[in-house]
């Protein structure tokens, strides 16, 4: 007996993600190498990875660097993880 998985979207006011429609190929790259899981591919092929668990990211970047397309995906941490540094005269 064959069962058959579903994915939805999980709630969350984060949005750690970004994806440049007109430069993602939908290789899946970016979700084969997410250290924690939170994309699955796309079932529309051609199409950016679902990001189904947005508020357990690591933040850590392997998902743009693994990205053969540079500036099709994006990492934005939140705003309370921001720093600005001022030069110290």
């Amino acid at each position: 007996m064959e069962k058959e998985l579903t994915a939805s979207v999980v709630p969350c006011s984060a949005r750690p993600l970004k994806f440049d429609e007109s430069l993602c190929v939908g290789c899946n790259r970016c979700a084969d190498v997410c250290q924690v899981d939170i994309m699955i591919p796309n079932p529309v092929r051609g199409k950016h990875p679902l990001v189904i668990y947005p508020g357990e990211c690591y933040y850590c970047g392997s998902c743009v660097m693994a990205c053969p397309n540079k500036g099709a995906i994006s990492l934005e941490h939140p705003l309370m993880n921001q720093a600005k540094f001022v030069p110290v005269k």
